[in-house]
């Protein structure tokens, strides 16, 4: 678990690429400009200067898989681990500062929740804005954090109720926190379902297509209207298996939870059926699995009966918008098609064992679960 704001180093070391420092920059880009842009391009060994300018730290930079931006795992001489994180170049500025403040507006108010602590520069600034081959990039260094990725583990009801729980805390920490970003356009926000039609003509498998259209149909004539009117907060909005560490000797205890790039103000169910479309059960009862981790993050933070009536719709949802871009983003980049279509398959999976549930049986059932709570 992260510990306390990283110190200033001694050494102040004069930049060997131009940067800007973040309070000069927040200009915009186009809403959804890093869905339709490469990543940024950095060598592991440009990186590792950028660190020792910026930080006053040595060691070496080694490249992660990543969607939108360029991430590396930065090991030091001594041992000590970091994620040095580039965005990607079109993502506009002050959503990136919106996500670096939560960041310490979280470890301010539940400094024991396994998330990332930012780790200041030389400047002591949070983040700093780096140029190099003609484009900006924010650059921030976070603490790495130990565990086994969840995706390669067996899933349990431990770990389901453990991440249920999790979350709840991590929404209360985030429920005061404020920024002018908070509210930008992100297509992956379940609210903005109906945006995803025009993609839908990019899955080619004609059953499918049909599959994904009904569910948008449905997602338009019975969550859309009630949406609006549901209490709303900025929530992670991202809690699937590839951002969430266990522990190697115990997989039902939660180690990290990290990448805060899908950070928005949407209603605060939206982050429930987020995580609950990535806890449907392999075998047998799909919902058993989806129950068990709603019940646990009802314990810590319940959820309103009207927001429980919606969760069957808006799961779907996200299922929905993960099969969708993915889709559509690989076709646009082939050559990195396996990392963005990574979560496809369980979803697709969803939407096909979701079609035969009654969703009335499954609204009674998470009431029955949560409102016993």
């Amino acid at each position: 678990m992260p510990g306390g704001r990283c110190q200033l180093h001694p050494l102040i070391r004069q930049c060997m690429l131009r940067v800007s420092p973040m309070s000069h920059v927040l200009t915009t880009a186009p809403a959804a400009g890093s869905l339709a842009t490469p990543s940024p391009s950095l060598t592991p060994s440009e990186v590792e200067r950028v660190v020792l300018d910026h930080y006053g730290l040595a060691g070496e930079a080694r490249l992660l898989t990543s969607e939108r931006d360029q991430n590396f795992r930065f090991t030091t001489p001594a041992g000590e681990s970091f994620v040095v994180k580039v965005t990607n170049p079109a993502e506009d500025r002050l959503v990136t500062d919106f996500q670096t403040k939560a960041m310490l507006h979280i470890e301010a108010r539940d400094p024991t929740l396994p998330v990332p602590c930012i780790r200041r520069t030389l400047l002591d600034e949070p983040a700093f804005v780096l140029q190099a081959d003609g484009l900006s990039m924010v650059v921030r260094m976070i603490t790495w954090l130990d565990g086994v990725p969840l995706h390669q583990v067996e899933r349990s009801s431990g770990q389901r109720r453990a991440l249920g729980a999790q979350l709840a805390r991590l929404g209360l920490a985030l429920a005061d926190f404020r920024h002018p970003a908070a509210d930008h356009f992100l297509q992956w926000d379940i609210k903005h379902a109906a945006g995803l039609r025009p993609l839908l003509s990019h899955i080619e498998d004609d059953r499918r297509r049909g599959l994904a259209t009904a569910f948008l149909d449905r997602f338009d004539a019975v969550a859309a209207p009630v949406l609006p009117t549901l209490r709303g907060q900025i929530v992670h909005n991202d809690l699937n298996p590839y951002n969430v560490l266990v522990a190697a000797d115990d997989h039902d205890r939660i180690t990290g939870i990290f990448d805060f790039g899908d950070l928005v103000e949407t209603a605060l169910v939206n982050d429930v059926a987020v995580a609950a479309s990535y806890q449907i059960s392999p075998a047998g009862d799909p919902f058993d699995g989806v129950v068990e981790f709603v019940s646990a993050y009802c314990s810590v933070r319940p959820l309103e009966e009207r927001e429980i009536a919606l969760l069957f719709d808006l799961i779907a949802a996200r299922m929905l918008t993960t099969v969708a871009i993915t889709n559509w983003r690989a076709l646009r980049y082939p050559e990195n098609r396996s990392y963005i279509l990574r979560n496809s398959p369980s979803a697709w999976d969803g939407l096909e064992r979701f079609a035969v549930l009654d969703p009335g049986k499954v609204r009674d059932r998470l009431a029955a679960a949560c409102l016993g709570n």
